[in-house]
């Protein structure tokens, strides 16, 4: 199977309202603002970028419990937003709050 794993860490920046699928599972949608150093050939540059997210089930109560600018890690896989859509949203299959962050 293709390799589809990812992890950024980030600030909570929007939380939308829990929603439940037709079958009652929670889901939160939300989003991260990441801001890092990267070196790209032997370059340093500033890293800033927002990503949309999406958790399901359990982490979808566990994110909900986060306060706006929260310090995170999302880890999970990439996919379209929908079977038409072209934006990738990170299905979320782990969270870590990062304390003091």
């Amino acid at each position: 199977m293709p390799h589809n794993q990812f992890a950024i860490d980030g600030r909570l920046v929007e939380l939308k309202s829990l929603r439940h699928t037709p079958a009652g599972v929670p889901v939160s949608e939300f989003r991260l603002e990441h801001e890092s150093r990267q070196t790209e050939a032997g370059v340093d540059r500033e890293v800033r970028c927002e990503l949309a997210a999406v958790a399901i089930g359990d982490l979808a109560r566990l994110i909900q419990g986060a306060k706006l600018g929260d310090a995170m890690r999302a880890a999970g896989f990439l996919a379209n937003r929908g079977k038409s859509a072209r934006q990738l949203v990170l299905h979320v299959t782990n969270i870590e709050f990062l304390e003091g962050k």
